[in-house]
């Protein structure tokens, strides 16, 4: 499950540093060029509440075998593509079929792991998937310079079709009974604990996921290859790994809320020093940033979600990821056009500001989540005495 985890991110972020290559290849500009990664976090997010509802009622680690074939063949025809449109075509159908793996493993963790250590199992699971995005970063667009980009396509893929082949031994955890898809929506939409959750990851999928994306095209539009900014990329993936061990000792002396204003600051941070002038250091600072905020303040969220309704948990963390890649594929686009125009202080300006607001959202709609649920226990305690 960790290697599938690891392809599924690896494969969501090899598209950053061969962006430019794959303009150049097709007589397009990068903000065209942009599609094949927004196109790919858009299927990605629309796809995860019929992956999480299929989980529910089919099992997750048979829904996961048949998404990683998917998968493994659409990057394969990903490599082979003639043309742009057939390119993001492909990537479409590679995005919503690996859509399925990342929701899934976590529910998966969620099914088998108490709620007093489902952060720490999470952060551990986030660790291995920051591997992935780490050498994805750093290996397309060294391999992309050196092999051209149809390689890094094609890699993730046949790797995809390994971790299909090595699943066939894991077994299906128990699940709660639902009454099947419609109530597992029902159950988890007519929540309106849901509802927030979704808003709030919508935003910050734009902000960390959408605009990462972008991170390595501001570079090379100041004349940094693509070897180079893929390796300053790849400090996203390294931040998180770091990050992450660090989470798993303060998960025990801080609250949760803490934990977001942690990530939440460090993105506000990130964003504003950016502000000052584009160079390899300062990208440097917002990957590094994004990846602390990943750490604390996505998983966060993530175990947050995991825990609102517990029968239909499958439906529900399908929905939060939904939320997060719809909200990334929206920043992508949005912030296309800033990309092409080398607008870079305007959006890393508008960045900080959105990620301040999101900080502050999430310190207090999170607070009185806990309160709400704390006050039935409390009277249950009184009733009992």
């Amino acid at each position: 499950m960790a290697v599938a985890s690891f392809v599924s991110s690896f494969d969501r972020f090899v598209v950053s540093p061969i962006l430019v290559l794959v303009a150049t290849t097709f007589g397009v500009s990068v903000g065209q060029a942009v599609a094949i990664a927004s196109g790919y976090y858009l299927a990605y997010g629309l796809s995860q509440p019929l992956w999480g509802a299929l989980s529910d009622r089919f099992g997750r680690v048979r829904l996961m075998q048949g998404a990683l074939v998917g998968a493994g063949i659409a990057g394969l025809v990903s490599a082979a593509a003639p043309n742009l449109v057939t390119l993001v075509v492909v990537r479409v159908v590679a995005g919503a079929f690996f859509g399925a793996i990342v929701p899934t493993s976590l529910t998966y963790v969620g099914d088998t792991v108490s709620t007093a250590h489902r952060q720490r199992a999470l952060s551990d699971l986030m660790a291995a998937m920051a591997v992935g995005t780490a050498l994805a970063a750093a290996a397309a667009g060294i391999t992309g310079q050196l092999a051209g980009w149809r390689v890094v396509f094609a890699v993730p893929a046949v790797v995809a079709l390994v971790s299909a082949w090595g699943l066939r031994t894991l077994a299906e955890p128990p699940r709660a009974a639902n009454g099947g898809i419609g109530a597992a929506f029902r159950a988890a939409l007519s929540n309106r604990w849901v509802l927030v959750v979704g808003v709030l990851v919508f935003v910050e999928g734009g902000l960390v996921l959408g605009v990462l994306t972008l991170l390595a095209p501001a570079l090379q539009a100041q004349g940094v290859d693509a070897a180079r900014a893929g390796l300053a990329a790849a400090a996203y993936g390294v931040a998180v790994l770091l990050s992450s061990q660090v989470l798993k000792a303060l998960t025990r002396r801080l609250p949760r809320w803490a934990l977001m204003g942690i990530g939440g600051s460090a993105l506000t941070l990130g964003y504003a020093t950016a502000t000052l002038r584009v160079s390899v250091p300062t990208i440097i600072g917002i990957v590094v940033m994004l990846g602390v905020t990943w750490a604390f303040l996505h998983t966060s969220l993530q175990t947050w979600a995991t825990s609102i309704v517990p029968e239909a948990r499958g439906t529900v963390v399908a929905c939060f990821a939904a939320s997060l890649f719809i909200g990334s594929s929206v920043a992508a686009v949005v912030a296309g056009p800033a990309a092409d125009h080398d607008e870079w202080h305007t959006l890393f300006t508008a960045c900080a500001a959105t990620a301040a607001v999101l900080t502050v959202a999430c310190v207090l709609t999170y607070r009185a989540y806990a309160a709400r649920e704390a006050a039935p226990r409390a009277a249950d305690v009184t009733t009992d005495v």
